[in-house]
């Protein structure tokens, strides 16, 4: 179906009108985060201190950024059923993240940094809004700031692969 449709915002108005309602959305939803009281090492507490400070310096500066490009997912019924009853076959944002996965590798190839995030969503339609978007019709499914990064590009940390792979069954692990 290729439901999605995609707004590259470059002026710098609007571009301060989305970081604007961004912040504010981050400013909730950082409210509500609880803050860790163990980490597994320094290590750990270095990481998570660095990416929350990431994140609040993210939000408080959307609105810079060159170019942001909102991933729009059409908001149609998807609820398919039979004579059994609903199919739940996954939600429509599945044909659009792996649109937004290209576009970073893409991005990534061309030396230009980005970042997933969907914490716009919170006022997702106001945004919409602003941007022209005929009411009802689509919700955000990601936002990705894109610009020139300050530093290198580094290996985001995550867990290792068998910390959270299964086998065959849940708890099943392979060493």
């Amino acid at each position: 179906m290729q439901p999605q449709q995609y707004i590259v915002v470059n002026d710098p108005e609007r571009r301060a009108v989305v970081g604007e309602w961004y912040r504010h959305a981050f400013d909730r939803y950082e409210a509500t985060l609880p803050e860790p009281t163990e980490f597994r090492d320094d290590e750990a507490r270095a990481s998570w201190e660095r990416t929350r400070a990431a994140s609040r310096h993210l939000a408080d500066h959307m609105g810079e950024v060159p170019v942001i490009v909102l991933f729009l997912q059409a908001r149609i019924p998807w609820a398919p059923a039979d004579a059994d009853g609903p199919l739940d076959i996954g939600r429509l944002d599945a044909s659009v993240y792996p649109a937004v996965q290209n576009f970073c590798i893409a991005a990534r190839a061309l030396g230009l940094g980005t970042t997933l995030t969907t914490v716009i969503r919170v006022y997702g339609d106001e945004v919409l809004d602003a941007l022209g978007v005929p009411a009802g019709r689509f919700e955000i499914a990601a936002l990705v700031p894109v610009g020139h990064p300050t530093g290198a590009f580094g290996v985001a940390p995550r867990k290792p692969a068998p910390a959270v792979t299964h086998w065959n069954e849940w708890g099943v692990k392979r060493r």
